[in-house]
C-alpha cells in the first residue's frame, strides 16, 4: 500500500467525524481522550487489530516535570528545569517552539489522564536515567509499554472513544486549498472505507520500518537490527512530501544500545546508570555507558561483530528484578551467571588477563580513559548478556508549530492538518545524541495532548482552550 494524497473539490463520505485521528498509540489515545473531555467527537483509525504501536515496545516510562504525582512524593521540577536538559542533551539543536510547548503541555497531560481517566502513576526514584537532573519518569504499576497502552486502551473504552482497529489509513483527501476532507482506509477484506472529517491528526509514528527510507534518511543505521513497530512506514512522510509540507530533524532517532540477541529484548539501561558496564568481544570496555543508551546503539555497532556483552554483578541482579521486561529477558535465556573472571572470559570468548584488567579499573571514582564515573566495583559472580545495536524509532518527520499544525517550507500551518508523536518532528534535534531519555513518549503524550486542543480551537476558535492549563 502506497500512501496516496488525492485531490478532489468535493468529497462525499457515508459518517462524518470532527476529528480523524490516524494511529491509535499512545499519541493518538491520549488525543482521544483529551477530545473526548473536551466534548469533541473523534475516530481512532488503527491498523492493528490491537493498538499497540512503538509504546507498547518501549519501557512505558514519561518524562514530565511539575505533576501533583511529584509533588505527592515530593520531588521539586518544573518545566524549565526540564526544557534545560532537554536543550543539554541535544547541545541546543532541539527545536525550541517544541521544547516549550512539550515541556509545559506534558504535566496537565499526565494529571488530566490520571484524573479524568484514572490512570495509577507512579514516578520512578530508584535511579535516574541519563541527562535528567530529577526523577520525573512516570510510569503506570506494570512499569512496561504494554502496560500503558493496556490502560489507555481500557480507558479509551471505558469513555466510549471509538476505535477501529484493523482500519489502514491509505489516502488522504484534500482540496485544491489544502484542506483535508476526510480519509480512506482499508478493511481486512480489501474493501476501502472512507471517513470524512473536519481535522486530521497523523499520529502514525515514524519511518524506521521502511527500509528504504532509512537507507536514504539515516544511512548509519542501515545495517542496524530495527526494533520498532513495523507500523512505522513513513506514511505521514509520504503524506507530507505529496503535500509540500516542510520536513525537519530527519537525522534524530532513538537507537539502544542494549537489545538482547538472540532473545530480542530490550535491557533496561537503569543498569548501566547504577553500575554495569559494556565491553566488546575483546573484553574491553569502549564508551561512558552513561552518556545515553541512544548513542550507544552506534557505539556498540562500530564493536567486532556489531555485539557487546553487558556485565553486571549480584546486586545489580538484584536491582534489575524490579523491571519486568528484564525478568521476561532472564526467562529467555539472555542472562548467563559467570562465577568468576575466567569463567566469563571464557563466555565471552576473550581474553582473560584483559578483561581482568578492565574489571579493575571498574572501581569507585572517575575512569581517565572514558570520563565515567563509578560508584563501586563490580565482584564475582558476574552475569552477562549478548547486546546488538539497535534502532527503535525516528525522531524527525513533518515540521509543526507549538499548536502542532503541520507546516509549509515558508511556515505556513496547513488548514486542519496536525501531527505529533512520531509522525512529527521530535525534541531531540537531528542526530543519535541528542535523544533524551522519554523524548519518545513525551512528544506523544504531550503532542496528542496539543494536538487535541487545537482540534477543539480550528472547529471552534473562541474556545480559546490552552493546553497548558486545561486540566
Amino acid at each position: 500500500m502506497t500512501p496516496t494524497v488525492k485531490r478532489v473539490t468535493h468529497f462525499n463520505a457515508p459518517v462524518h467525524t470532527r476529528v480523524a485521528i490516524v494511529g491509535g498509540g499512545a499519541c493518538g489515545l491520549t488525543a482521544a481522550l483529551t477530545l473526548h473531555q473536551l466534548g469533541v467527537d473523534c475516530v481512532v483509525l488503527e491498523r492493528d487489530a490491537l493498538p499497540t504501536g512503538s509504546t507498547a515496545l518501549s519501557s512505558g516510562f514519561v518524562p514530565a516535570a511539575g505533576t501533583q504525582t511529584q509533588q505527592a512524593q515530593g520531588i521539586d521540577d518544573s518545566p524549565a528545569q526540564f526544557a534545560q536538559d532537554i536543550q543539554a542533551k541535544a547541545h541546543g539543536r532541539a527545536s525550541a517552539v517544541l521544547v516549550n510547548a512539550y515541556t509545559h503541555a506534558i504535566g496537565p497531560a499526565i494529571d488530566a489522564l490520571a484524573q479524568h481517566h484514572g490512570m495509577p502513576w507512579q514516578v520512578l526514584d530508584t535511579f535516574l536515567y541519563p541527562g535528567h537532573r530529577v526523577h520525573r519518569m512516570h510510569a503506570v504499576p506494570e512499569k512496561t509499554g504494554s502496560g500503558l497502552m493496556t490502560r489507555l486502551h481500557s480507558a479509551a473504552d471505558a469513555a466510549g472513544v471509538v476505535v477501529l482497529t484493523e482500519a489502514q489509513v491509505c489516502t488522504l483527501y484534500v482540496n485544491h486549498d489544502d484542506q483535508i476532507l476526510g480519509v480512506g482506509f482499508l478493511r481486512p477484506d480489501g474493501q476501502l472505507e472512507q471517513l470524512s472529517c473536519d481535522t486530521v491528526l497523523l499520529a502514525c509514528n515514524g519511518f524506521g520500518g521502511n527500509a528504504d527510507l532509512v537507507k536514504t534518511l539515516l544511512p548509519e543505521m542501515r545495517d542496524a537490527l530495527y526494533a520498532g513497530h513495523m507500523g512505522n512506514d513513513g506514511s505521514a512522510i509520504q503524506w507530507g512530501q505529496q503535500l509540500g509540507a516542510h520536513l525537519a530533524d530527519l537525522g534524530g532517532y532513538q537507537g539502544h544500545g542494549s537489545w538482547a540477541v538472540p532473545q530480542g529484548a530490550l535491557i533496561s539501561w537503569a543498569l548501566m546508570m547504577e553500575g554495569a558496564i559494556q565491553v566488546n568481544a575483546h573484553g574491553q570496555r569502549f564508551h561512558d555507558e552513561t552518556q545515553g543508551y541512544s548513542e550507544a546503539a552506534v557505539h556498540v555497532l562500530a564493536q567486532p561483530g556489531g555485539t557487546a556483552w553487558n556485565v553486571l554483578d549480584d546486586p545489580l541482579l538484584n536491582f534489575a528484578q524490579d523491571f519486568p521486561d528484564f525478568c521476561e529477558a532472564q526467562t529467555a535465556g539472555a542472562v548467563h551467571h559467570c562465577a568468576d573472571v575466567a569463567a566469563l572470559a571464557a563466555h565471552i570468548g576473550c581474553n582473560a588477563a584483559a578483561l581482568k584488567q578492565t574489571l579493575e579499573t571498574v572501581r569507585h571514582g572517575v575512569d581517565p580513559v572514558t570520563g565515567r564515573h563509578f560508584k563501586r566495583p563490580l565482584t564475582a559472580p558476574f552475569h552477562a548478556i549478548r547486546v546488538t545495536g539497535a534502532l527503535f524509532h525516528t525522531q524527525g518527520g513533518l515540521d509543526i508549530n507549538a499548536h502542532c499544525q503541520v507546516l509549509r517550507p515558508d511556515g505556513r500551518p496547513f488548514p486542519n492538518l496536525l501531527a505529533a508523536g512520531g509522525a512529527a518532528r521530535g525534541v531531540s534535534g537531528d542526530a543519535v545524541w541528542g535523544y533524551l531519555s522519554g523524548n519518545g513518549l513525551l512528544s506523544a503524550i504531550a503532542g496528542g495532548y496539543i494536538a487535541a486542543h487545537t482540534a477543539a480551537n480550528t472547529a471552534h476558535p473562541a474556545n480559546n482552550i490552552d493546553p497548558k492549563t486545561t486540566p
